[in-house]
């Protein structure tokens, strides 16, 4: 399932659209070294933290995109940042828990 039905289907706001690429999992950290060490290619990453950091990690990770949730939204040089490097940002008003649990039924009934 493509990052753009992902966020349809989970009612996700796109803060910054990047490349549309196959969605794989979910990751849900807060601690960058975390998503660093363990995060998947392709997953999506799902987090509270909205400063410039989290796109390097999303990049040197080649994650699909970020999830911010309980409807956090990053500043401006983020979303700029990201539209440059072709990664999705997208923003959920639930918090990490509840996105995670519908993103892991979404994939799991897709497969």
């Amino acid at each position: 399932m493509l990052v753009k039905e992902v966020a349809d289907k989970l009612d996700l706001k796109i803060l910054a659209a990047g490349v549309d690429q196959e969605v794989t999992s979910g990751y849900v950290s807060d601690l960058l070294s975390d998503v660093i060490a363990n995060a998947e290619e392709g997953c999506l990453w799902i987090t509270v933290q909205r400063h410039l950091n989290i796109v390097a990690v999303a990049q040197l990770k080649k994650l699909a995109g970020i999830v911010l949730s309980r409807g956090s939204e990053p500043e401006a040089a983020v979303l700029a940042r990201a539209g440059q490097e072709g990664l999705f940002i997208l923003s959920g008003a639930e918090d990490s828990f509840t996105i995670a649990g519908k993103l892991y039924a979404l994939i799991s009934a897709s497969k």
